[in-house]
């Protein structure tokens, strides 16, 4: 893959095949706060997922210096002080490296709207496109029928996901945690999708019902 300002991850993935046949990488920020202009991510974490199977060596945890101050709201969800930030890699360290992890794989996230726009934004840091596919677990969910009755929005949390299809919650609101969680639940409603479905599913079937269903 050729870097510099062109695209990450968009290179080299096939979605014809099988969804157990691609390779994935399940992400989650923690952020400044929710101003999708004006916030900064704090920490990110990723995991790798091939043939079916979460990767445990492929993890990747990073705090980041960000360009804003750490909302209170957030500090209470993320408990990352200032303090703990200080020394942080800065943005454009950090987004060279998720460049690495994200090349040639579908990035999963939970409610990726968020994870699209944070990630845009680092990766422009490091004079990247974001271009990757997405599958949402939240969007999957609502494609399957498991998203209703868990949330007061329009999102069920990741947590209640996990719950509602008896699978483990791993460090909630901590990067790296969530992106585990994440990743379980998108290998949990893939195996579903592919059992309701008349025929196996496709990494492409998988993208286009994400985005069928995201908001």
């Amino acid at each position: 893959m050729k870097w510099g300002r062109r695209s990450a991850a968009a290179d080299g993935i096939d979605l014809r095949g099988s969804w157990r046949a691609a390779r994935y990488c399940a992400i989650d920020v923690e952020t400044t706060g929710l101003d999708l202009r004006r916030d900064s991510i704090v920490s990110i974490g990723s995991v790798g997922i091939s043939d079916g199977r979460i990767v445990c060596s492929d993890t990747y945890y990073s705090l980041i210096r960000p360009a804003c101050q750490v909302s209170v709201a957030s500090m209470r969800i993320h408990c990352l002080r200032p303090a703990d930030l200080e020394n942080a890699p800065a943005a454009r360290d950090v987004g060279q490296e998720i460049a690495r992890k994200l090349a040639g794989r579908i990035v999963i996230a939970h409610a990726a709207w968020i994870e699209r726009a944070f990630l845009s934004r680092l990766l422009r840091q490091a004079g990247l496109r974001f271009a990757a596919p997405m599958i949402d677990t939240a969007a999957l969910a609502r494609a399957l029928g498991y998203a209703q009755g868990g949330s007061r929005g329009r999102e069920p949390s990741l947590e209640f996901l996990a719950r509602q299809l008896a699978l483990p919650v791993y460090a909630p609101h901590h990067a790296l945690g969530d992106a585990v969680t994440t990743a379980v639940v998108f290998l949990a409603l893939a195996a579903k999708a592919e059992a309701g479905g008349p025929k196996p599913a496709s990494a492409r079937s998988l993208v286009k019902r994400s985005a069928e269903y995201s908001y």
